[in-house]
């Protein structure tokens, strides 16, 4: 049987740390923040990690 091939969209926006989680960018932080609060610019800077039901699904992907 084949290998499955990587869904190249998934692998360039999910990455898998040494963990074993899977984080991604936050959307929304490039421009037109001057709207937005402190707190919220402040937080999209972080990254966000996937709950664990989808992590199995996308590892299967990526």
């Amino acid at each position: 049987m084949p290998k499955q091939k990587t869904h190249k969209a998934s692998s360039k926006v999910f990455k898998k740390r040494p963990s074993g989680t899977i984080t991604y960018k936050k959307s929304g932080g490039n421009h037109k923040t001057g709207k937005d609060s402190g707190k919220a610019v402040r937080q999209r800077r972080n990254l966000g990690k996937l709950a664990k039901g989808e992590v199995d699904r996308i590892k299967s992907v990526i």
